[in-house]
């Protein structure tokens, strides 16, 4: 068995989220010398259960695997129903699992990748969950840098305490590239009200929710205070002009004289 190999991916597998756990049954598999193996791997995200079966290859011209792929199965809590997505894995940067999950509950993920060139770039991640390919895997939009989405920036346009200190501003900001759903103190009215963010590169934006984890939808409510203010304004206009109508227009008075004088000759 090729030692390196087996470190190699032994690690690989180590950082891409799936831990020490299955050091045996890949090393097993390996002296094996099977041409394909998968490796399984279940886990919990608060209560949503997550299974993962790991897909493993051996080079047709030397005694050398590689780790091609990922299956991901999402059961969330009460559905019976499961959410299913393929990951790739490519040199550098891979997906992690945690982040796979973030992903498949539809949040954003920032990542540096490396082209098929070898050259590395930054990228926002997130599933298009109205295209899928024939083994029903969705496609990944890809927002790359000159897409224009400015996280620190967005994050600034909200009174968020967090970023009042850099070390907490730089975890939160972390946080939020890895697709966490990411627990923030905002200032309203002078009191401190915990909230939930996460980032949304595809409109430049940070989608806010309350407590309960319910989203708030700040372009609504700003909809309804520009509605509420036309209202108000089609109110004072419709006003006005009952008043002009209560004054008698030009012309009026004079044609009453006119007609009382010819009535009292």
């Amino acid at each position: 068995m090729n030692e390196k190999n087996f470190d190699y991916l032994k690690d690989q597998v180590k950082y891409t989220g799936f831990g020490e756990a299955l050091e045996g049954d890949l090393r097993q598999n390996i002296e094996q010398q099977q041409p394909t193996f998968s490796l399984k791997h279940d886990t919990f995200y608060g209560d949503d259960r997550v299974s993962a079966e790991l897909n493993f290859k051996k080079s047709e011209q030397t005694d050398m695997y590689f780790f091609n792929s990922y299956n991901v199965s999402l059961q969330k809590e009460g559905r019976p129903e499961t959410l299913d997505q393929t990951f790739y894995i490519n040199r550098g940067n891979n997906i992690t699992l945690k982040e796979a999950y973030n992903l498949m509950e539809g949040r954003a993920v920032n990542k540096d990748l490396t082209s098929k060139e070898g050259e590395v770039y930054n990228s926002w991640l997130q599933l298009d969950f109205k295209d899928a390919d024939a083994n029903g895997s969705f496609k990944i939009n890809h927002y790359h840098e000159n897409y224009g989405y400015d996280l620190e920036a967005t994050l600034a346009k909200h009174p968020i305490k967090e970023l009042q200190n850099e070390s907490h501003k730089e975890d939160l900001m972390n946080s939020l590239k890895k697709g966490n759903l990411q627990s923030a103190t905002f200032i309203k009215d002078g009191q401190e009200v915990k909230q939930y963010i996460e980032a949304n590169p595809q409109f430049k934006t940070l989608t806010v929710y309350d407590a309960q984890q319910k989203r708030i939808d700040t372009r609504q409510s700003n909809v309804q205070q520009q509605s509420q203010q036309e209202g108000k304004g089609q109110k004072e206009s419709q006003k006005a002009k009952a008043g002009d109508s209560d004054e008698e227009a030009p012309g009026e008075e004079k044609q009453k004289k006119q007609r009382r004088k010819s009535r009292s000759v």
